[in-house]
């Protein structure tokens, strides 16, 4: 499109307009006055085409892309230098920088300048801290677009939406992007806390609280709601759920045999998973610290393949009666169900090489392997079920032995039954058993 001319019409009206000092075909100029009322009226949210027409300033003659060059030229200049910006200072200039000094009333003039300057900011930076949020790293563009947008509805700031973009380095585009998907986003928003509410049921099931894996399991089998784990972790991150982790603990050992203990050979050779049911038997103690100086100790067996506890013994002391009840207990519960080839692997610890112990196997047909000395490796799933137990139960409130054995009773009952895993296609440890495994004796 050509460039607007002013036709003779045109330029004989507008030269009568107190606003107008200059005129030609190509061009206007206009007065200083209306400079400063221009910036005025823009901040007190008229439109360009608003502030020309009450001028007498007819917009179909001026041309919109005048108008918008004009605004965008005035409002630029307002912003970096003050009212003395807008000042017409070609008739004073000779084409060199300036060298004569400033009168006083010159220097108090800009002074004053500077100072409205800076009130008219404060409308956007001092009530909304824009300016510190902004320069900090996670401050994203949607936050910026939200605080405009809530202090435009609620009259809290008077400026253009020109101005606040400029000065907060957003585009203008993307505010009214913002505002275009607002609806969408408060959609959203509110199915994300609904969907919380549900986590947080999730999360604290029976008492134990679980990691994105855990609560994608609790959803399927619980509720038969199928989530994407992605999902559970982006809405895990947005209100702060925080899954329990381990840490190391350096002071834990396995038992270490003297040198007349009788050890056997490593059978297992981590090959823990092999598809059978009750053949592969795991086994080990760990310490449970509780309150005011209370120790227990917990010895389990643990189903190598399907990651099932079958059997479990509660102790106030290490002696080794705890290896041995716990044997007990196994046959008890399942002597006639265990696989023909079934065997007991342990770590060297002098419960598992005393010859009390390999007596016991021996007279209910069990085998017996052993890890590599101080290897956890080698006995990895046991580990890492007493990990879980002690990242998911409260065993440090325990004062005595009758309220330990009462929280692990109910977590064997929860862990064999409910508490889902991941490698277990997404099942527990019981309901994996019944549906994949043989149990061939």
């Amino acid at each position: 499109m050509s460039k607007l001319i002013f036709t003779p019409e045109h330029i004989k009206l507008l030269q009568e307009n107190q606003y107008v000092e200059n005129i030609s075909e190509k061009s206007i100029t206009y007065s200083d006055e209306f400079k400063r009322h221009f910036v005025s009226e823009s901040l007190n949210k008229k439109t360009a085409k608003q502030i020309f027409s009450a001028a007498g300033l007819d917009p179909a003659i001026i041309g919109e892309n005048r108008m918008k060059s004009f605004s965008k030229k005035w409002r630029k200049r307002y912003r970096e230098k003050g009212i003395l910006s807008l000042k017409d200072t070609r008739k004073e200039s000779s084409g060199r920088p300036r060298k004569k000094a400033l009168t006083p009333e010159q220097h108090v003039e800009m002074l004053q300048n500077k100072i409205a300057l800076l009130e008219q900011e404060n409308d956007l930076l001092k009530k909304s801290e824009w300016n510190e949020r902004r320069q900090e790293r996670n401050t994203k563009s949607r936050d910026i677009f939200t605080r405009i947008h809530t202090m435009k509805i609620n009259d809290l700031y008077k400026g253009t939406v020109v101005d606040a973009c400029d000065t907060l380095g957003v585009s203008k585009s993307g505010y009214y992007n913002h505002l275009k998907n607002l609806k969408r986003r408060q959609s959203r928003e509110m199915m994300d806390w609904k969907w919380k509410e549900q986590i947080d049921t999730a999360y604290n099931y029976r008492g134990y609280k679980k990691g994105s894996r855990s609560i994608v399991m609790y959803f399927k089998n619980i509720l038969g709601i199928t989530i994407n784990r992605k999902k559970v972790q982006r809405l895990m991150r947005k209100f702060d759920i925080f899954c329990p982790i381990r840490n190391a603990n350096p002071y834990k050992r396995l038992a270490k045999a003297t040198k007349e203990h009788n050890t056997v050979p490593n059978i297992l050779k981590r090959k823990f998973n092999q598809g059978i049911a009750k053949k592969v038997l795991l086994t080990d103690i760990t310490y449970l610290p509780g309150d005011k100086g209370f120790i227990g100790y917990l010895s389990t067996i643990k189903d190598s393949a399907t990651n099932e506890i079958l059997a479990y013994y509660v102790s106030d002391n290490l002696k080794l009666d705890i290896s041995m009840k716990t044997i007990d207990r196994l046959m008890s519960a399942y002597g006639a169900q265990l696989h023909d080839d079934a065997y007991i692997h342990s770590d060297q610890g002098v419960h598992y090489t005393s010859p009390r112990f390999r007596k016991k196997l021996a007279d209910n047909a069990l085998g017996q392997s052993m890890s590599r000395r101080g290897n956890c490796w080698d006995n990895a799933p046991q580990e890492s079920f007493f990990g879980h137990f002690k990242d998911e139960t409260n065993y440090r409130e325990c004062l005595n032995l009758k309220e330990l054995q009462e929280i692990v009773d109910d977590y064997m009952d929860y862990y064999n039954n409910e508490r889902s895993q991941w490698n277990l296609k997404k099942l527990p440890p019981v309901e994996y058993r019944k549906q994949f495994l043989s149990e061939v004796t």
